[in-house]
Order: structure tokens, then sequence, then C-alpha cells
């Protein structure tokens, strides 16, 4: 069992997003329209994907509300923030990251390490892991490490076609 074969619907209804972009390398996100670090960090993640669109990355934002209270909406409301920021990658529907609700994609994600050792608990909006194109987990990023940071980019690119 790969990333690709858990199921998460897409913010849209569409069932199984993930499957969907089986065999290209994710970049999935938690992210909140709310969140200040969301000012400088969507636009910076829609450019990462237009700019490697063609070499088969997907950026996926996962819509949370667990840190602040920063993504209330409803599916509506998200899309419509993100019409407003023109933002096109897909999100998936609103999921729990952390706690009893946790969702089995960051039950699969969480365990993976970043840079600091860390693992365990998403500790806030905007954290990022990558995943290769064969559907595991190769990468993880701190809330602040923005999108364009070089490691992160260089981790990126080696997950490229």
């Amino acid at each position: 069992m790969t990333l690709f074969d858990i199921p998460i619907a897409g913010l849209d209804g569409t069932t199984d997003l993930l499957a969907r972009h089986r065999g290209n390398p994710l970049l999935i996100v938690n992210v909140a329209s709310g969140c200040a670090l969301a000012a400088d960090q969507y636009p910076a993640l829609e450019a990462l994907a237009q700019r490697h669109r063609a070499d088969g990355l997907v950026v996926v934002g996962v819509p949370c509300n667990q840190f602040g209270e920063q993504e209330p909406g409803t599916a509506e409301e998200i899309t419509a923030q993100c019409a407003v920021r023109r933002i096109t990658f897909p999100h998936t529907e609103k999921t729990e990251v952390n706690g009893a609700g946790r969702h089995p994609l960051y039950t699969a994600l969480t365990p993976l390490a970043d840079a600091e050792g860390h693992t365990g608990d998403v500790r806030w909006n905007f954290e990022k892991f990558l995943v290769s194109g064969v559907g595991h987990p190769v990468g993880r990023f701190a809330p602040t490490v923005g999108p364009e940071d070089g490691d992160l980019l260089k981790a990126v690119r080696a997950q490229l076609r």
C-alpha cells in the first residue's frame, strides 16, 4: 500500500484525489486561509506548482482548522478563497491532521522526520510533506520553511521526471 491508495476526497467532493495523481510526486501541505503564513506561502506554492507541473509535480492543499481555527469555512468558502488568491492546485476535503480524528493520510506521513528531527504531530499550518511518485514519504518541512527554500527545492527536483 502507498499513499496513493489512501482515500481522501477533493474539496469539490470528487473521490480518491491522491489516486488520480498516482505516479507523480506530491507536495502535501496543510493549509489555512486565515493563517499569516498564507499571504506568502499560498502564492509561492502556486508558483512552484506551475513551474514544475510539466515535470509531474502536484501540490496538494489539505485545509485544516486545527491550528488557531484559521480555516473555519465550508468547502465552498475555501474554494472561493482559493479563487480570490488565484490558487489552482488541488485541495482535499477539510481534514484533521492531529489527534483522535487524524486522517489516515497524516497517520502515514507524520512518522517522517524533518531536518530538525521532528516526527509526530503536525506543528502548525503549512507544514509540508514530499511524496515520491511511487507513493512513499521522502521529505518533511517545517511550516516556516517556504516553498522557495533551497533544501525544499532540491528535494522536490530530486523527485521530478
